[in-house]
């Protein structure tokens, strides 16, 4: 068994954690040499000596550790030596230390291994004298299975809104007396990172976000404060901490938090809101199918009451029915699936249907909507008993297009929602929502994530977003083409229509013709829609159509793009260089030349309206290809900067 005794130390900033082993329960067959490694934080504290070929060691081995927080669990992990080869993985535990009772003798551990059933459970008997604060239980999520930690997160009553001020007087740790700080907040396994503002002591990040709150008794926010190191680990200034049952609710609190094992103070806002945004009940139970409940909630949303709590913007029910033709995930040839409805940072899952490929669940989730613009995430998982969860499919709707009472079968898709897979699930929705909340909202930044993966390189990635950056550059490029064949006189008659609406326009200009000319693209689109010629769709297909290609098609495609970045990124570094180069007096002449003909400009445009210039700069564009036929068209500013060297071609 193992022995562990904890007391309160009397350091200020640690606490001791007294570790005995003393022998270990037995394993099913064969013979092993086992050692135990304990964890905590990530780091390792501690490795056992090695007991050779024994099936009930006894290690009787006894070592005093300096703990920080008791938020963070021991990590037990047992293994099986093999000299000249990797030691054998045999099992592992969380001891949440601040779970431990107080004088408890027995303690039992599950050991669940991802790969061998070496063992089941081992002893612990401990010892915890009186602890002078009591902490709460912070989880691991990350290494929980996903299942365990959407069951874990389903509802929550409250919402934690925090504002980022400001620091004052913060570590430096550059070599110029300065830091690029940055903050991050962490409450369970809700996670939010501020930007990084470079260069100063006294950061101003004016950010604001939200956490929920998932216990009644409230709970803790940890924040860090680092600065950001390009190349380096970023490097630790700080640590600050804010007990959120010790504030009171429907209230504004300004906090300035000392930060601890560094310098300087945080500024927050922190507003702690009661609320029941989100509920779990059977298709039997359904309060939009009562027309009383359906009522209540139509008016609670009606125009009349757009200015009352703006940010409650409306409401979403969503039936999970159930799925058919789902891809098996065990070696049975069936799956455990589950599913998981995601809404912005709101997470509800089903039960798992044990066996199935053709899973019913008839659940109805209900979530408050904060951003009709919003996307509802359905996925569908296999849930697996000693491994995360297997994905099995996705939908992602947006709020906007969500037919109300409309039940509608939506062909599952891959994670990336590139490519369909195997199942169907069925779906009913139902949106409520106030268009002026709706429309406020828009104005304000978008909720952020608290969870989201890594970004990482990927070429397919890469292949995409750059042909989304070539149509858009290629849709401005016919836009200028097309403007510029008016100059040319490709089409008499388009060309006469243009020269007329140019000199109109710019004789009679008003501010208010800018929203104006951007309203007559909106309209007329708007008109090929309603007229049946809409080509969004095309282009959605023509980008999917462009991913099938072939392999080498591929590479060869990738290849493409890496020349035209560079390219491209050289283009755009020469220009700005010559740019720099023409007031760095890198060529005197040239310096000396802008300097005459910024001179001349400023005369011009001093004494001469910008209605009479802008007139006769169109009046001679219109008319060159007509004065001169073989005149060749050009940039008289880009020419200029093409004899202004860049960094690379400076000589001497």
């Amino acid at each position: 068994m193992f022995l562990i005794q904890m007391f309160m130390g009397n350091a200020p900033h640690f606490r001791s954690l007294f570790t005995s082993i003393l022998c270990f329960l037995s394993f099913p067959i064969g013979t092993s040499d086992p050692y135990v490694k304990f964890k905590i934080a990530g780091k390792e504290v501690f490795r056992s000596k090695t007991i050779h070929k024994n099936l009930n060691p006894v290690w009787d081995e006894r070592v005093s550790l300096h703990v920080e927080t008791l938020r963070d669990p021991l990590y037990v992990k047992v293994f099986d030596y093999d000299f000249g080869l990797q030691d054998d993985f045999m099992g592992s535990a969380y001891l949440y230390l601040e779970s431990l009772e107080h004088q408890r003798s027995l303690l039992f551990l599950s050991f669940p291994t991802s790969f061998k059933s070496y063992c089941n459970t081992f002893l612990l008997n401990h010892l915890l004298p009186c602890l002078t604060k009591q902490l709460p239980v912070f989880h691991l999520y990350q290494s929980m299975r996903l299942s365990d930690v959407h069951r874990k997160a389903q509802l929550w009553r409250g919402i934690v809104s925090i504002s980022l001020i400001e620091g004052r007087g913060l570590q430096p740790m550059d070599a110029n007396g300065l830091s690029d700080p940055y903050v991050k907040f962490r409450m369970g396994y809700q996670k939010y990172k501020s930007k990084t503002i470079p260069k100063t002591l006294n950061p101003q990040w004016r950010e604001q976000f939200d956490f929920h709150l998932y216990e009644e008794q409230g709970g803790y926010v940890d924040i860090t404060v680092w600065d950001k190191d390009a190349g380096k680990k970023d490097d630790f200034m700080g640590r600050c901490t804010i007990d959120l049952s010790l504030l009171s609710k429907e209230h504004t609190h300004k906090l300035d938090l000392l930060l601890e094992e560094g310098e300087g103070v945080l500024v927050l806002l922190v507003t702690l809101t009661a609320s029941a945004a989100v509920s779990i009940s059977d298709l039997s139970i359904n309060m939009l199918d009562d027309p009383h409940e359906r009522h209540q909630i139509t008016q609670r949303y009606s125009l009349w009451r757009s200015f009352h709590n703006l940010k409650d913007v409306g409401v979403v029910q969503v039936k999970v029915i159930r799925a058919e033709g789902l891809m098996a995930a065990d070696v049975t040839g069936k799956s455990d699936p589950f599913c998981v409805v995601e809404l912005s940072n709101d997470r509800l899952q089903t039960h798992t249907v044990y066996k199935n490929l053709n899973p019913e669940w008839n659940k109805v989730f209900t979530f408050n909507v904060k951003d009709i613009h919003s996307v509802l995430e359905v996925t569908v998982y296999d849930e697996d008993r000693d491994r995360s969860a297997d994905f099995l499919g996705k939908v992602a709707i947006p709020l906007l297009n969500i037919q109300n009472g409309e039940r509608k079968a939506y062909a599952l898709k891959s994670k990336e929602l590139t490519g369909p897979t195997k199942g169907v699930i069925f779906l009913e929705i139902d949106v409520i929502f106030n268009a002026v909340k709706a429309g406020l909202r828009t104005l304000i930044p978008i909720e952020q994530k608290y969870i989201e993966e890594e970004p990482r390189v990927s070429k397919q990635l890469l292949l995409r977003n750059f042909n989304r950056v070539r149509r858009c550059i290629m849709f401005l490029i016919n836009t200028g083409c097309y403007i510029n064949s008016c100059f040319e006189w490709d089409s008499p008659q388009r060309s006469i229509c243009a020269f007329v609406l140019f000199v109109i326009v710019v004789w009679n200009f008003e501010l208010y013709m800018i929203p104006l000319a951007l309203l007559l693209p909106l309209v007329w689109n708007y008109i090929l829609i309603a007229s049946g010629k809409d080509t969004r769709q095309d282009v959605v297909s023509n980008t999917f159509d462009s991913e099938r290609k072939g392999f080498m098609n591929k590479l060869y495609a990738i290849q493409d793009v890496c020349i035209s970045v560079q390219n491209a990124l050289d283009e755009v570094a020469s220009y700005g260089e010559r740019i720099k180069n023409t007031f760095n007096w890198t060529v005197p002449f040239l310096s000396w030349l802008a300097i005459v003909a910024l001179g001349v400009a400023t005369i011009i445009i001093y004494f001469i309206p910008l209605r009479y210039i802008v007139l006769v700069w169109g009046v001679n564009k219109f008319t060159k290809k007509l004065r001169d036929p073989y005149t060749i068209d050009n940039n008289e500013l880009l020419d200029f900067l093409s004899r202004v060297p860049s960094d690379v071609q400076v000589v001497g």
